[in-house]
């Protein structure tokens, strides 16, 4: 694996999108297009998440070779290359770098193509350690209680679970696996009640207890085909999004306890949370519709408004300034959407 130094870019190219219509009658502003580094014919994206501590929206490049962090602030970019790449877009996102998360100072990163776990330091950009996995990988999360690191590899139905050894350039030790017939899809880390909770490809919800990497509970999450998930820790509220055009909340606090649910486009697959304006965003692939949902004290989701988006778009991110960033993957670029509706209470 060969390492290259950061690149600091500015955007290459900003367009505006047709504005969206309110579903509720409230305005929803013009998307922004960001173009990411090489992506001009197109990446493969799937997990997109926003960094708190290093405050940057974390967009693996797929088939580009490169991680992608994006300022929400200035909307610079830095791209962190080092990682599998591939001349051409031939549709969905089994290339490359495929997902990222935050721990410790730094990042750690999946490589679909190579099957690797690849640790970066963010201050210099690059790659500093990795290590083979022992199957595909979808997700990788950092777990802040134990200080593992989580791979979910779904065509072993499994997770497999990493430690890491002391120093700025820890190489990841694979030390065991979860079992997860008939999943994993997603995951999210719940580090308030030692949990993690990811999905099956059906219509359930496991919670898995993070000392003892077991299975504590499962839960019926309203889905035909469950796809993704999203976390308000402070509440309590699992967001989960189904395939079919839905979106529900559980109460983890209260044996997965269904909440709430709201329609939105079909297609659904990676959505995100803003704990702050109490907002839940979905992107719907086959609508080509960004749909935000107000969840409520009681848990009760309500439609606010729907924007369209682009072809593919399936995925998206929320960072702390009440900007929700989905991803666009037959031009390779971020939508920047600024929700200035009203929070919800």
């Amino acid at each position: 694996m060969t390492h290259a130094s950061m690149i600091n870019l500015s955007i290459l190219s900003i367009l505006s999108l047709c504005c969206g219509a309110a579903d509720a009658g409230q305005a929803v502003p013009a998307g922004v297009a960001i173009q990411l580094p090489a992506g001009e014919s197109g990446i493969g994206f799937d997990d997109l998440l926003f960094a708190p501590a290093l405050r940057k929206i974390l967009a693996p490049g797929g088939r580009s070779g490169n991680l992608v962090l994006v300022d929400p602030d200035t909307r610079a970019l830095t791209a962190i290359a080092g990682f599998s790449a591939q001349a051409s877009y031939a549709d969905g996102h089994g290339m490359g770098n495929t997902s990222a998360d935050e721990g410790r100072g730094l990042l750690f990163a999946t490589d679909r193509t190579t099957k690797r776990l690849d640790v970066v330091d963010p201050k210099t950009g690059t790659i500093v350690a990795g290590t083979a996995l022992n199957g595909g990988p979808d997700y990788v999360r950092y777990i802040s209680p134990t200080g593992e690191v989580w791979v979910t590899e779904p065509s072993s139905k499994r997770i497999e679970i990493f430690k890491l050894a002391s120093g700025p350039a820890p190489t990841p030790m694979s030390v065991g696996f979860i079992d997860i017939p008939g999943g994993p899809e997603s995951l999210v880390i719940d580090a308030t009640r030692r949990r993690a909770y990811t999905h099956l490809w059906t219509d359930s919800t496991l919670a898995i207890d993070l000392d003892k990497r077991t299975i504590v509970a499962r839960w019926k999450n309203g889905c035909t085909d469950s796809r993704g998930i999203a976390l308000d820790e402070k509440r309590g509220f699992l967001f989960v999004g189904c395939d079919e055009g839905k979106a529900t909340v559980l109460d983890v606090a209260h044996d997965g306890k269904q909440l709430g649910s709201a329609s939105t486009g079909k297609g659904v697959d990676v959505i995100a949370t803003s704990a702050s304006l109490g907002h839940l965003y979905v992107p719907s692939e086959e609508s080509q519709t960004l749909t935000i949902i107000g969840v409520h004290a009681s848990g009760a989701l309500t439609v606010l408004a729907t924007s369209p988006t682009a072809p593919g778009a399936h995925c998206v991110a929320a960072d702390d300034r009440g900007n929700a960033y989905v991803c666009a993957p037959e031009r390779g670029q971020l939508l920047l959407f600024k929700d200035t509706l009203p929070a919800s209470r």
